[in-house]
């Protein structure tokens, strides 16, 4: 009985399998995880640079209505161009441009008087540098690890960036708050140079099959695959339906000062995601055996939504932060699974624009989530919101897999797609 014990145990533990056996793979690790921890850093100085500098909360929102343009138009540009040209030189070539852009936000904090336009267009310099980048470097993933090691690789990269996430806040807090943004933002540059040396330094990774240059019909060509497949579209919808529905962030300072009343904690309410999502990532070995990803989506998605919704009731700060930590575990579930989805079966020659595709779904989902969480929290009452949130969330996310039901029927045993990959693979 204790070996028994001992081994499911085992079972549950990270699979450090990709680690071990992937040279590209730590680098990719490695380059992502400084990276992401750098840019979360700037994350926390950037909106605090812009209120020091104008006491206005609409110009520190006004960030975002520069950055969503960039972010939909070069998205979509950066994916068309990952599927032509050699993703390597793409990644360097972006992350020098990011150096760049870094250091003229270190360079005008050094101002006597900062200018703040430069700070708009730097934000809207660095959506275009990033968009044009991430979909090169998620469509790396999948050339670097073994097909049947994708789960693990998945897993892997979602736990490094969770460190990030939390780490990285924290030390952007601590060095605004003590030494000033311009450290913060030095932190930052050091993070996005360390990174581009590190992309510098990976093999060369050429789209394979027949490619074409990125032009609006080979955007086109993207969406149009994407839609035709239905498991596809579903990890698109589904994560939108319960992001849209049930992503609270927005109220946390109203929920923790007036609803739960511990303004003090209101810092654990933005971590609690964060810490779940970590630990469902540190016990993933069980992921690899699943093989009805689809049905593991939807489960995790409504589950997110009921965390949610019975967070939204909570009688105290403590409840509260438990089941938004529940929903950080089921959100990573479902992200992870969607993700081993697109790795699996997308051929290398779309990879790029899915991978652009997938990046919108991400961003739009949850802010659009939040204007909605803002405007019911408006009508209503901030309980309301979360709650009724969390609840329609999963009425939505039942409602989505009833209608696409062969994302729940999905078997990556026997998939079409995901077995033509794993042949190339092997053939490769």
């Amino acid at each position: 009985m204790a070996l028994s014990l001992r081994t499911r145990f085992s079972r549950l533990r990270v699979d450090l399998t990709p680690w071990h056996g992937s040279r590209d793979f730590r680098i990719l690790l490695v380059s992502g995880s400084v990276f992401f921890l750098g840019g979360m850093v700037g994350y926390v100085a950037l909106p605090y640079q812009l209120y020091q500098l104008t006491g206005s909360n609409f110009a520190v929102g006004a960030m975002g209505l520069v950055t969503i343009a960039p972010l939909v138009v070069f998205g979509l540009y950066g994916g068309a161009l990952a599927d032509h040209v050699e993703r390597r030189k793409l990644l360097v070539g972006t992350g020098l441009a990011q150096v760049v852009i870094s250091a003229l936000m270190v360079a005008n904090t050094l101002l006597p008087n900062p200018q703040i336009w430069l700070i708009y267009v730097c934000g809207a310099l660095n959506a275009i540098a990033s968009s044009l980048q991430r979909p090169s470097r998620d469509a790396l993933l999948p050339r670097v690890v073994k097909h049947a090691e994708i789960p693990a690789a998945v897993a892997l990269s979602s736990l490094t960036a969770q460190i990030g996430q939390l780490a990285g806040p924290a030390l952007g807090g601590v060095l605004v708050g003590s030494v000033g943004v311009t450290w913060a933002f030095s932190v930052e540059l050091v993070g996005i140079v360390f990174a581009t040396l590190l992309y510098a330094r990976l093999g060369s990774y050429r789209p394979s099959g027949q490619t074409s240059a990125p032009s609006l019909r080979a955007i086109g060509g993207g969406i149009t695959y994407a839609f035709r497949r239905k498991d596809l579209l579903a990890t698109y919808l589904v994560d939108m339906v319960g992001m849209f529905l049930a992503m609270p962030i927005v109220l946390f300072p109203a929920f923790a000062t007036e609803v739960l009343k511990e303004p003090k904690l209101l810092g654990l309410l933005y971590s609690a995601e964060a810490i779940g999502a970590m630990c469902a990532s540190l016990t993933s070995g069980w992921a690899k055996r699943v093989h009805h990803q689809g049905r593991a989506v939807v489960l995790a998605t409504m589950s997110w939504g009921a965390a949610v919704g019975v967070a939204g009731l909570a009688p105290n700060i403590w409840f509260a932060i438990a089941f938004f930590a529940v929903a950080g575990a089921a959100d990573m579930v479902s992200g992870l699974f969607r993700a081993v989805i697109w790795n699996q079966t997308i051929p290398d020659e779309m990879r790029g624009r899915l991978a652009g595709i997938e990046m919108l779904g991400y961003s739009l989902g949850p802010l659009g989530g939040q204007a909605r969480s803002g405007v019911v929290a408006d009508l209503t009452s901030v309980r309301t919101a979360i709650v009724s949130g969390g609840a329609l969330c999963v009425v939505g996310v039942l409602g989505t897999a009833a209608w696409l039901r062969e994302f729940w029927r999905y078997d990556a045993r026997t998939d079409e797609h995901a077995v033509r990959e794993r042949a190339v693979r092997a053939a490769g």
